[in-house]
């Protein structure tokens, strides 16, 4: 058994321990080559990003049945496994599997926390056009190639702020799974214009595993009339061109390694995505989102390794006449007892991240000298708000996240402080309204590792 077990362990290594592949994040890249050149090859990856949260909780806010104000709580946030590779010249492959969200209140109170792995992706491309970095790609499958913008489709191993601005994933675990979708996609490269445009077959709302809202005056996910989804996404490189390579997935930052400077504009469209009652009758309501940005990743002195990051986007989301939504990222808490009239999940950390209305969201950060600490690699600061204007809330909500990475390998092995504000709300007199009542904030380290 001894002699059997090292045999398989010496083939392991002599598949993936050729030379690793750095790109251009400091990834080191566990690749088997299936040609002398590696232009055919298939690739394996891992991520884990481990969560030691302070947060001060809503009000009236319950863990596993007990009256908590303030929580201490350990999770993961996401564990990834990819696996995925360019076969021959045309046709490429990708899959990923892991889960999200893993703390004590996983499978609380009648779930099972041993069934949070899923494959969040899996699918095949063939290349019809190829020219120089032009490129033009279809594909399908399980993906979350999709519109709106780069934040829908983040690569979450290469993000400057903690964690990914969630409300531009905008479906998400409602008619999607974790923001992928069933989905045909066609996507490319053409001169110094990105596109991917996709049509999908949206999940019912019945199978996220909640129960469906009672249809009301306020707009809530359809449970009839199913329609296909249409997305669109397309940038302007005015610089450099982005690295493409994975389906859907778009670098937060390239730590000053590219110089990109983009104007970016998406859509979501999808007919009878929501209904609400009127005068007794049902109301049908098309799901319209769309939003155009400026993303800039330039470095400023690349013999230090220097640079800087920001996004400046404007989202109009507009799912219907009263839609809001309620949102806890990981929420460390299991229920309330001052619930909110017209909506639920208020409990924990969570917020009116989704509504019909508008949003604007900007990100800033600066990347310090790469040996600023030494041999224990450098800081990079950065802030990010999140200012929305949702028809059900009375007056303007505003997120704000201030956080510094410690990038001792790049965002292969980084540390990450992060505090975010956020506003509490109660009912107003109207009970379909909210009104802003004070603020709670959270502290979050993360640990991430990314191979």
């Amino acid at each position: 058994m001894k002699k059997i077990l090292l045999t398989i362990l010496l083939a392991a290594t002599a598949a993936f321990g050729q030379a690793p592949q750095t790109d251009n994040n400091t990834r080191n890249a566990l690749q088997y080559n299936l040609n002398t050149s590696g232009s055919h090859y298939i690739k394996a990856s891992f991520l884990n990003q481990t969560w030691l949260r302070f947060n001060e909780n809503n009000p009236g806010t319950t863990v596993l049945g007990d009256p908590q104000s303030q929580t201490f709580d350990i999770g993961l946030r996401r564990t990834r496994l990819q696996l995925f590779g360019q076969l021959t010249d045309r046709v490429f492959f990708y899959t990923q599997f892991g889960m999200n969200n893993f703390n004590k209140i996983s499978g609380y109170p009648n779930g099972n926390r041993k069934v949070q792995p899923f494959f969040h992706d899996a699918l095949a491309e063939y290349e019809v056009h190829r020219k120089g970095d032009s490129f033009i790609r279809f594909g399908g499958g399980l993906t979350i190639v999709n519109g709106l913008s780069r934040f829908s489709q983040p690569s979450i191993g290469t993000i400057m702020t903690m964690d990914v601005p969630v409300f531009a994933q905008a479906t998400v675990e409602e008619s999607d799974q974790f923001a992928r979708k069933l989905s045909v996609y066609s996507r490319g490269q053409l001169g110094p214009l990105n596109y991917r445009i996709a049509v999908s077959d949206p999940f019912p709302v019945e199978s996220n595993g909640k129960s469906p809202a009672a249809i009301t005056s306020q707009s809530s996910y359809a449970l009839k009339k199913h329609k296909k989804q249409f997305q669109g996404l397309f940038i302007y490189n005015f610089f450099d061109t982005e690295s493409l390579v994975t389906p859907g997935y778009m670098t937060g930052t390239y730590l000053g390694k590219k110089k990109v400077l983009n104007i970016e504009a998406g859509f979501i469209s999808q007919k009878n995505a929501t209904w609400r009652s009127v005068d007794n009758d049902t109301v049908y309501n098309h799901m319209n989102l769309w939003s155009v940005s400026v993303f800039a990743d330039l470095p400023l002195n690349a013999s230090k390794g220097t640079s800087i990051s920001g996004y400046l986007g404007y989202f109009n989301t507009d799912y219907g006449k009263g839609y809001l939504r309620y949102n806890g990222i990981m929420n460390p808490a299991s229920g309330t007892q001052s619930a909110i009239g017209g909506v639920s999940g208020s409990h924990g950390n969570a917020f009116p991240m989704f509504g019909t209305g508008s949003v604007l969201y900007a990100q800033a950060g600066y990347k310090f000298r790469d040996d600023l600490l030494g041999e224990q690699g450098t800081l990079m600061p950065y802030a990010s708000l999140q200012h929305a204007d949702y028809d059900r809330i009375n007056g303007s909500m505003d997120i704000l996240n201030l956080g510094v990475n410690w990038l001792l390998q790049g965002h292969g092995s980084k540390l990450s402080l992060n505090y975010e504000s956020r506003p509490v709300y109660v009912n107003d007199r109207d009970p379909n309204f909210l009104s802003k009542t004070g603020r709670k904030g959270s502290f979050v380290l993360q640990y991430q590792i990314s191979i």
